[in-house]
């Protein structure tokens, strides 16, 4: 081998043990640099290990549920489901992302109901995500049987498609439509289905050794805020859920589905009650995810019964290692590294820092012992008693007030009005984006939401009309 090529094979080393991708670094740096001054703490994550989240939009609007409230735009239902339109909007979304914002983030598949996708669709439209780099979650109101999820995930031949997915399924009984509970009086009476969803994902591992992350999510509004402890209660001790989140419902969407005073629920009082649920405080201070007018997140796990967070802000080894992490190896991607070349990804960080190891080592012990100690850890971890937990309040904004206040921010003024100023910092500050690849644009989801989506499915409906009967089927799926 000549010294060329041995040089050449080294450069292809470096590179692929760096820590952290050049462009993931840029991407970083640039989101930083967004953030208003305010939000830059030591807790702060965007900008030092995640770029945030991203979602899909107009890939498939409609939905089959009729839900009070309802976020989507009035012309939604007034879209056929087109599974070419999907995947080729999907493809375009995700480059744009992998482009802006680098090799890999998390990304959901979502618009409308993404059960209403040919299962073929659906895993297709995974698979691309996946090849730009995303970690895709389906977004769902959960009512489909198993085989609808056996053949997204298992191929024709019998193989899975996947090792493992994941699956944000949203129920309240603000929903309308769910077969079996049309229309539920309480949240209670959908803990049933809530189990038969998380079952499904069991006997998925049981019988193709396809693991999963499933998040439960619900809109809080006065109807049911007095019911969410309940539900905490319940989808914890149903044991098939790793995020249980709260949605404090915004005037958004199609405002023919929206009456009662939603302005009542602020996050302090969802915040409350999962408390109380859980019965003892759940800390939400050691790592922040944008803005914390819009983001509440406690990351942790369960032993037995009892919530311990990953981080507690009033043990110091804990938050030293939190900053050195942030500091050598934020940025470094843990879930989509393979695990040899990911031990070298660290270890080359690790060179640069010995202490780096005694500080990991101080923050084991802290956990531990928080956790009751070796012996009673090692007996959890055998009994399978041990799992993630996270705990998540995303407070969305008014549509009345993202308009104006993103109006302002694209012609580069900021706002004196208090309320429309606090939404230029939010916005600033959004941990989830949607890609606009005709114009190049990132844009918050707020603002795809209460700007952008009503003119987009006016077009989609241009587009992609419903069918006549009668009429002969158009696209793939059509």
């Amino acid at each position: 081998m000549s010294w060329t090529n041995i040089r050449a094979m080294l450069g292809r080393v470096e590179a692929s043990t760096r820590p952290v991708d050049p462009q993931t670094r840029a991407a970083l740096d640039e989101r930083w640099a967004a953030l208003p001054v305010g939000v830059r703490t030591p807790s702060q994550t965007l900008g030092r290990h995640a770029v945030g989240c991203e979602g899909t939009h107009g890939v498939f609007p409609k939905c089959n549920l009729t839900c009070s409230p309802c976020y989507h735009s009035a012309d939604a239902n007034k879209v056929r489901i087109d599974g070419e339109h999907t995947l080729r909007e999907v493809a375009a979304q995700m480059r744009h992302l992998a482009a802006r914002r680098g090799p890999r983030a998390h990304a959901q598949l979502i618009g409308g109901e993404v059960s209403l996708l040919a299962p073929e669709v659906h895993a297709a439209a995974l698979t691309i995500m996946r090849e730009h780099g995303r970690e895709p979650m389906s977004f769902t109101h959960g009512d489909f049987d198993y085989e609808y999820l056996q053949s997204v995930v298992v191929g024709e031949d019998g193989r899975p498609r996947f090792g493992r997915v994941s699956y944000a399924v949203h129920f309240d009984k603000l929903m309308r439509g769910r077969r079996g509970i049309p229309r539920p009086r309480s949240e209670a009476e959908l803990h049933p289905y809530r189990q038969r969803f998380a079952e499904m994902f069991a006997r998925l591992k049981s019988e193709h050794g396809v693991s999963s992350y499933l998040a439960h999510n619900m809109t809080v509004t006065p109807d049911n805020i007095d019911e969410v402890a309940e539900v905490v209660e319940n989808v914890v001790a149903m044991g098939g859920y790793s995020m249980v989140s709260f949605q404090p419902a915004a005037f958004v969407g199609d405002a023919r589905r929206w009456s009662g005073g939603y302005r009542e629920v602020d996050i302090d009082m969802v915040w409350d009650r999962i408390e109380v649920a859980m019965q003892q405080q759940i800390s939400h201070h050691s790592m922040q995810f944008g803005d914390p007018r819009c983001n509440r997140t406690a990351l942790g796990f369960m032993v037995g019964g009892r919530w311990h967070p990953f981080i507690d802000v009033t043990h110091s080894a804990e938050v030293d290692a939190r900053d050195q992490f942030f500091r050598h190896l934020g940025g470094v991607n843990f879930g989509g590294t393979p695990p040899p070349l990911l031990v070298l990804k660290v270890l080359r960080v690790l060179i640069g820092i010995p202490r780096g190891v005694l500080v990991a080592v101080r923050w084991a012990r802290s956990v531990v012992r928080r956790c009751g100690g070796v012996r009673e850890l090692s007996v959890a971890f055998a009994r399978r008693r041990v799992r993630p937990m996270t705990f998540v309040v995303h407070r969305f904004m008014d549509a009345e007030n993202v308009s104006p206040a993103w109006a302002m921010m694209q012609s580069g003024e900021t706002a004196s009005d208090p309320v429309l100023l606090e939404t230029q910092e939010r916005l600033a500050a959004c941990t989830y984006s949607m890609a606009h690849p005709e114009t190049g644009e990132l844009v918050p989801a707020c603002v795809q939401h209460s700007v952008l989506d009503p003119g987009e499915n006016q077009e989609l409906r241009k587009l992609l009309p419903l069918l006549v009967s009668g009429s002969e089927p158009t696209g793939c799926c059509g």
